[in-house]
């Protein structure tokens, strides 16, 4: 009988071990963690059933499903989170994190780093918001955008639409157009002609 009552008191503590619930702050960490790793299963317990994502003036509400698109269009441009500073308790988190990634490089403010909100329910993550992005220029940032778009727009019609397409292939074409652009954009190297050669010869130059 002894026996019996041992094991079942270990069993209790080891379902009791799987069931500690995270703190907001270990939620929020956790939650920089799945996209560091890009691994949404890693996001899914952190999040409820549906998440608000607040942004300005738009309010965009996800399930899983739609979350996961936009987790998958968020990762082909391979950004890393680092948690700059985080602070509140209960129900509200206040963070500080700096971000980097391809399409921030492009538009030239990178690290990009903003102070989020988020708020909780039943123990999940149920509202993320943007409260403000410290020293970004956006009159930069739209101008490299604006650029790009055009330049897509007339060059590259098949590409036409990217910016507004948040799926992983809109992602693919974002960073396709933004190879292309460069490649544009770039002066054509030019190597030193030997004595005897009588023209200038052109290396990477685009066609």
């Amino acid at each position: 009988m002894k026996r019996y009552f041992i094991l079942f008191s270990l069993i209790t503590f080891l379902a009791g071990c799987g069931d500690k619930k995270l703190s907001p702050a270990e939620l929020v960490t956790k939650y920089y963690d799945a996209f560091n790793a890009s691994d949404f299963t890693q996001l899914v317990p952190l999040i409820t059933d549906s998440i608000i994502i607040v942004e300005g003036d738009y309010v965009m509400p996800f399930s899983h499903d739609s979350f996961r698109e936009h987790f998958k269009w968020d990762s082909i441009f391979q950004p890393t989170y680092k948690i700059v500073e985080l602070e509140g308790q209960n129900n509200q988190i206040i963070v500080t994190v700096a971000s980097s990634s391809k399409r921030y490089k492009f538009l030239k403010d990178d690290p990009l780093t903003c102070r989020f909100k988020f708020l909780f329910n039943s123990d999940k993550i149920t509202k993320l918001e943007t409260l403000e992005c410290l020293d970004t220029d956006w009159n930069v940032w739209q101008k490299e955008r604006d650029s790009l778009v055009n330049w897509i727009e007339t060059n590259h019609p098949e590409l036409d639409g990217f910016i507004h397409d948040l799926t992983m292939n809109g992602a693919k074409n974002y960073l396709k157009a933004i190879e292309l652009y460069k490649i544009e954009k770039t002066p054509c190297n030019i190597a030193q002609p030997s004595p005897r050669q009588n023209r200038y010869l052109y290396i990477n130059c685009p066609k």
